[in-house]
């Protein structure tokens, strides 16, 4: 019962962040418990539609200069995550599978002397574009500077890091080998 009305409480909280950032939209939405909204102040924008349902353990960042939009009717089913620091649009009647994973921004790496570095706080970014109803299956990543054009669907496991056609099916193909003894 306690845990009940604490997942209300956080659920009440979170929609205050929303509501009170002045570079919020909010249509109709549903959100489920442990949902994380992360809102620079100085953000461009974050639109959400009407209908838009947000699971359980959902986590939304929105940075400075970021704009998110999530178009009507769109559904981010449990553990998927948006991370925009560039721009992330999400077209009407998508859905999202468990474990989606978006990321408009990459870090920032070189080489020297054949040592690696990588700069945990620069990004290079990159605008993420996803048509109207799509269907991305569970744990599917799209990167940066992709856009998946309407009516497609991308199959669990897949990592995105080109352009998809509209009316496309794009399939992760793994052969599983079975070796008798």
């Amino acid at each position: 019962m306690f845990l009940k009305i604490f997942n209300a409480y956080r659920r009440k909280r979170q929609l205050a962040v929303l509501k009170n950032h002045p570079q919020s939209k909010l249509g109709s939405i549903k959100i489920g418990d442990e949902v994380k909204f992360i809102l620079d102040a100085e953000m461009k924008q974050m639109s959400v539609g009407k209908s838009v349902n947000f699971r359980d353990n959902i986590h939304i960042l929105v940075q400075r200069n970021a704009s998110l939009v999530i178009e009507d009717r769109v559904f981010l089913n449990n553990f998927c995550s948006v991370n925009c620091l560039d721009q992330i649009f999400i077209g009407e009647n998508t859905l999202f599978g468990e474990n989606v994973k978006l990321y408009d921004h990459n870090h920032e790496y070189s080489r020297e002397n054949g040592q690696l570095t990588v700069q945990h706080s620069r990004f290079k970014t990159a605008p993420i574009y996803i048509g109207k109803n799509c269907w991305l299956g569970s744990n599917v990543t799209v990167l940066k500077g992709v856009s998946i054009g309407d009516n497609c669907i991308i199959g669990a496991g897949c990592v995105i890091h080109k352009n998809v056609p509209p009316n496309t099916t794009v399939l992760h193909r793994q052969d599983l080998i079975f070796n008798a003894h």
